[in-house]
């Protein structure tokens, strides 16, 4: 009797068990969002037509110095005078710094001695020797010793014209960081010069840009503060590897106006221009979705939206330039993405 309690109770459990569990499962259905695919998704779209594109595009950047270096002594020692300022302008070769060189002035004088003695030694030594009046080797000790004078008073001399630090090129004084009475040493930076009398002027674009850039070719740059001087800036440089950004730097080389206005860290823009003005199909940026390998468009056909892989030629601003997988009278989606697949219902006004 109780073998069947038993199997009756367990029975009983196991159905309870299984009501349970259904309405858990249709509780967890409703809750779930279940979506519709055949719902009609409401987007923005634009009928395409062939437009004269304007090829003038122009890219931000900044100028910086062509030249620019920090000045340090080659050999250390106590500064007697530092005859200019920031802001000064200095030509090539003109002295900067003067260190001490009083000791090894003393030295040099030394050494000249030294090698009037040792001249003198030769002399008569040389008319001893041809007489047999001596060994040869005594000569030979005197020449060796002149020899090694020589080259001394040699080392002096560099060192003392070491004492005077000259500017590497022209430029301009920018920055200060030692006074007189302080003390050199060698590698320490002293003053920086900085030459604007040429600019590098770096711009950032991205892979489908680069095609527009050629080495040595000139563009036409101005700085946003003086938009009526036209500046001729060369290209010497065309990144190789994308930075932080993925984003190629290409540099140009740019003389400055006589009155060198143009100056450091300023920002400016170059134009450049693709060729003549044609009838071609833009479309907005934004609209341009997939990869910058593999972008692709959704069209609008019989009421469904269709993924259209497009070739794009060129951007600018915030439109790109399709030459390829769009024609004239064809309707883009713009806007309205969300849930958005190919093949989608959509609706548009």
């Amino acid at each position: 009797m109780k073998k069947y309690i038993y199997i009756i109770i367990a029975v009983a459990v196991i159905a309870i068990v299984v009501i349970r569990l259904k309405s858990n499962k249709e509780t967890t259905a409703n809750r779930v969002y279940q979506y519709d695919k055949e719902q009609v998704i409401k987007v923005q779209v634009i009928k395409l037509k062939s437009d004269s594109v304007n090829n003038n595009i122009f890219y931000a950047g900044t100028f910086e110095p062509y030249k620019e270096s920090k000045i340090s002594a080659d050999i250390q020692g106590k500064i007697n005078s530092v005859p200019v300022d920031v802001g000064t302008t200095v030509r090539k070769g003109q002295a900067l710094i003067q260190l001490d060189h009083s000791l090894l002035k003393l030295q040099l004088q030394a050494v000249e001695v030294q090698i009037e003695g040792l001249e003198a030694d030769v002399k008569r030594y040389t008319i001893l020797a041809n007489a047999d009046a001596i060994q040869g080797v005594q000569l030979e000790k005197a020449v060796l010793g002149l020899k090694a004078a020589t080259v001394q008073k040699a080392t002096l001399t560099e060192q003392i014209k070491k004492t005077t630090i000259v500017a590497p090129f022209s430029g301009i004084v920018t920055a200060k960081f030692t006074e007189e009475g302080a003390f050199a040493m060698p590698g320490a930076p002293l003053l920086q010069i900085t030459d604007i009398s040429q600019l590098k002027f770096t711009i950032n674009i991205s892979e489908q840009e680069l095609f527009q850039f050629r080495p040595n070719r000139n563009h036409t740059l101005t700085a946003d503060i003086y938009p009526e001087a036209a500046l001729s800036g060369k290209v010497i440089m065309i990144g190789s590897k994308a930075n932080m950004g993925n984003g190629f730097q290409v540099q140009f080389l740019v003389n400055n106006t006589a009155d060198l206005k143009i100056k450091s860290g300023m920002f400016g823009k170059v134009n450049v221009s693709t060729g003549a003005n044609a009838k071609q199909v833009v479309i907005p940026a934004s609209s341009v979705v997939g990869t910058n390998i593999q972008p692709q468009v959704y069209t609008v056909k019989n009421g469904k939206a269709i993924l259209q892989p497009v070739t794009i030629s060129s951007r600018f601003q915030n439109k790109a330039v399709v030459s390829g997988g769009l024609a004239e009278g064809d309707v883009i989606i713009t806007n309205g993405f969300i849930n958005l697949y190919d093949g989608a219902n959509v609706n548009f006004e």
